[in-house]
């Protein structure tokens, strides 16, 4: 199967995002053109996935963007990458539980390159460095097309996180890659996408 790969060197808004990503739903469902996967930032953002509710706001004067994904009220800011995907699971498995292997295999090998250990947890879907949470995961199925993604910290303000409670976590469990080893990478997107596509093309 054929993958776009788009990586956006501007930040995006959630909202333009979104407009995109759909639009390239409705392309699959019709049978035309190329899957996606696409990286980006995006300004500063918080979200509420389809599991979401009021009391995980903790800081009433932010506006919540609700969005279709799943999950609960999650940030997007600068310094975090967003990889969006519109995939074709009719053209592959349908199966759900390998699509995430192949995300959360992805996400563990980037880290890796930069020695940290990122482990998945049974209970709480996303990646972690032991108990503090570095990777979000987050996506939707309509008639076997996966769409949404996943978020990495590399080196946001994690401050941000204290408006709310992410993921349905205590904000305080929340980490980046530069929290953990004090590193400014650059340069990394290409890294990403040649993983994301390696896994993805294995389901």
């Amino acid at each position: 199967m054929s993958i776009e790969v788009k990586i956006s060197k501007r930040r995006i808004s959630y909202k333009r995002a979104m407009k995109i990503l759909n639009k390239r739903v409705e392309q699959q469902k019709a049978g035309r053109g190329k899957e996606l996967l696409w990286i980006l930032e995006h300004p500063t953002t918080y979200t509420a996935g389809i599991r979401s509710n009021n009391k995980e706001i903790l800081d009433k004067t932010i506006r919540v963007v609700k969005t279709n994904r799943g999950g609960k009220i999650t940030l997007h800011s600068p310094g975090q990458k967003i990889i969006y995907f519109v995939l074709n699971l009719n053209n592959r498995k349908r199966d759900i539980r390998k699509l995430i292997n192949a995300i959360e295999k992805s996400i563990i090998e980037f880290l890796s390159i930069y020695k940290i250990k990122g482990i998945k947890d049974t209970k709480n879907i996303g990646i972690w460095v032991k108990e503090r949470k570095i990777a979000a995961i987050g996506f939707r199925i309509s008639r076997w097309i996966a769409f949404h993604g996943c978020s990495i910290n590399i080196d946001n303000n994690l401050n941000l996180y204290k408006k709310i409670v992410p993921c349905g976590l205590d904000n305080n469990k929340i980490t980046s890659v530069y929290k953990e080893n004090k590193i400014k990478i650059k340069k990394f997107e290409k890294k990403i996408s040649n993983i994301f596509i390696k896994n993805i093309n294995s389901i």
